[in-house]
């Protein structure tokens, strides 16, 4: 496997991760000459949603397909068109996704309706198994999906990350008080992951199988 820094025709540099593809080939090329197949976009906050999008690329790629990932802000330009599946990715914060995403998506929503996608919806709310955190992360789904007309072909809720020294004054009053209800045991200024990374594996490969 080969991971490379590849330019767009728009000059932005992408992480781009191609299989088999000799290193003179991809050094400096194009990104439409490249066998692109899977567009992996994502929005983030405090950087876990970049680390799960970063794992499912290299679990894509090890699967054998070839992945373009890239956060949805510097997508504006990009042509769904060169891709036959999609995965997004992006953090719930106070019962919304970040803007980034969504006006992505509602750029592109003809096409995504039109190809298998996958979404990956993270938040601390699906660390646990209160039935009201899961009917409310339902509800944000389908006011997402209401408000931008996208239908995502399958949606994963992955536990994200608890990060309290990256959180404003307000974030944080808000989220210790989560952890607090949902792991009383945590201690509420370390750093704590949630993400099951053997579990999003899992779903990421039914997905591709689907």
């Amino acid at each position: 496997m080969l991971r490379s820094k590849i330019l767009s025709r728009t000059g932005t540099v992408l992480d781009t991760f191609v299989k088999n593809i000799p290193l003179a080939k991809v050094s400096g090329a194009f990104l439409d000459e490249v066998d692109v197949k899977i567009l992996i976009g994502y929005a983030t906050y405090q950087g876990q949603t970049r680390q799960i999008a970063r794992h499912v690329a290299d679990h894509v790629v090890a699967a054998g397909h070839a992945v373009e990932l890239l956060e949805t802000s510097d997508a504006d330009d990009i042509d769904l068109d060169r891709f036959v599946r999609v995965i997004l990715a992006a953090p719930v914060h106070a019962s919304e996704y970040p803007r980034a995403l969504t006006d992505f998506v509602r750029d592109h929503v003809e096409q995504l309706n039109r190809m298998p996608t996958l979404f990956l919806s993270v938040s601390l709310s699906a660390a646990g198994h209160d039935s009201e955190d899961w009917r409310g992360l339902d509800r944000i789904l389908e006011d997402f999906s209401s408000a931008t007309g996208w239908c995502p072909g399958r949606t994963e809720q992955i536990a994200g990350a608890y990060r309290p020294h990256e959180y404003d004054v307000f974030r944080g009053f808000i989220m210790r008080r989560i952890i607090a209800r949902k792991d009383p045991e945590a201690a509420l200024n370390e750093d704590k992951e949630y993400t099951n990374w053997g579990a999003l594996d899992q779903r990421v490969d039914f997905w591709l199988r689907s």
